[in-house]
């Protein structure tokens, strides 16, 4: 909304809300307040709440004809813009609400996709969140009204889905099909590329946790540690600054090297159509051979985010992976949390470096732990050998006799197979279960 002031200046005012609940049965207090964090992110300024506990939704307009007359006054008396409602509408009551409150009406998953077409930067982000927004808009273009009229901007008329909101459903779901036509493709490219991480038997690493936890900081914290700090991603103090994935080599000495991914954060009730668009994105937590989960230990309600973290790592298949925990921003923090979930933990602070040094030492113990430690003799003829071993192994020592070079260090267990034929003692050698490092 543009306004003047009395220097004739322009003055940008925020879309002002009021946000809707439904509470069946369970206090949905933390969900509210997430929601107006969600809000807050996409410019709105939230000036009141309503929550409505009943025993079942109204079909026709989710709450009570009741409590849509209250909410209908509200509007008119508090001037608001929108409302903004924490369940997912259908396209018949997303119209019955704009006509009873004469403004625009949006949930949370409507606020959810804005907020990701407005951050997405990347091709294949931008794709996947347009896809999310058409089949989103497919199942309601029956009922659809001011909410979603792209004639009109602001909340929810975003991004690139957000074009030709009178086309037909026949249009829809020729361009949904293109979408996942490009998306498939790139989901091959990212399957080729994994194939090609896991063949060089680069382990992966990656950061999981609940949006503005903290995660970009941490991997931007483990490369200025591991002298990479040119390789920094952007890390802001907001909801969703990441959205595309980001991928980092992290080297802290000879055979210790792995990927370091850090995808989207999470949020509970994360529009199934978004999961679904962003699976070959979510593939590469699924995949990962470590998972780190990061929790603002600053936060009050940091369970609540936990909880939401460890449904969505459940949901895209990643739940058996093992994974270590970790409780950022403690430079600010209270209290030291108490940790419940049984992983091993670590207490950091990605801004001052708190415990950092701890963290990756963690990792390289998860990841590097079990190694071999030996020696091998290799022949002066297989000089690519002792190239390839010195450059991923970490050596302690390298000696050279008559019979050729003699590398004495820690191995991967796959290297250790691979050449154990130049394997020249056993006493060197820890036990390939007992072996930690």
């Amino acid at each position: 909304m543009i306004k003047f002031n009395e220097n004739n200046e322009t003055i940008t005012e925020k879309n002002s809300a009021i946000l809707v609940g439904l509470q069946i049965r369970k206090d949905i207090s933390r969900f509210m307040d997430e929601l107006e964090a969600l809000a807050e992110a996409d410019g709105v300024e939230v000036v009141g709440r309503v929550i409505q506990s009943v025993e079942k939704p109204n079909k026709a307009t989710l709450i009570g004809s009741g409590k849509v007359y209250e909410l209908a006054e509200m509007c008119e008396s508090m001037d608001v813009d929108m409302v903004i409602f924490d369940e997912e509408l259908s396209g018949i009551q997303l119209r019955n609400l704009e006509e009873a409150t004469g403004v625009r009406v949006i949930d949370r998953t409507i606020l959810i996709l804005d907020i990701f077409a407005d951050r997405a930067t990347s091709r294949e982000g931008k794709l996947q969140v347009e896809l999310a927004q058409l089949q989103y808009r497919k199942t309601r273009l029956t009922g659809f009204g001011k909410s979603l009229s792209r004639l009109g901007g602001g909340i929810g008329t975003r991004g690139p889905g957000e074009k030709k909101l009178e086309t037909d459903r026949r249009h829809i779901e020729r361009r949904i099909s293109d979408i996942k036509g490009e998306l498939d493709k790139a989901g091959r490219d990212r399957a080729v590329q994994r194939a090609g991480r896991e063949k060089s038997g680069v382990p992966v690493v990656a950061l999981v946790g609940y949006t503005n936890s903290g995660k970009s900081a941490i991997m931007n914290r483990l490369l200025s540690m591991t002298e990479k700090e040119e390789k920094s991603v952007q890390s802001q103090d907001m909801l969703f600054a990441t959205l595309d994935t980001q991928h980092r080599k992290i080297s802290s000495g000879p055979g210790m090297e792995f990927i370091l991914i850090d995808t989207v954060g999470f949020v509970s009730k994360l529009p199934h159509s978004l999961i679904d668009a962003f699976k070959s994105t979510l593939e590469e937590v699924r995949d990962a051979d470590l998972l780190v989960h990061i929790v603002d230990g600053s936060y009050s309600e940091r369970d609540f985010q936990i909880e939401i973290t460890d449904e969505v790592i459940e949901q895209i298949g990643a739940g058996s992976i093992e994974r270590i925990m970790v409780y950022n921003k403690m430079d600010i923090a209270d209290e030291k949390p108490v940790d419940v979930s049984g992983s091993e933990v670590a207490y950091v602070s990605a801004k001052t470096e708190e415990n950092m040094e701890l963290l990756l030492s963690m990792i390289e113990r998860k990841i590097f732990g079990s190694r071999v430690e030996t020696a091998f003799l290799i022949p002066y003829d297989k000089g690519s050998i002792t190239s390839y071993l010195c450059e991923n192994a970490e050596i302690i020592s390298t000696d050279y006799t008559d019979a050729g070079t003699v590398l004495k260090g820690k191995f991967t267990y796959e290297d250790y197979e691979r050449y154990k034929t130049f394997e020249i003692y056993e006493s060197m050698r820890s036990e390939k279960n007992d072996g930690a490092v």
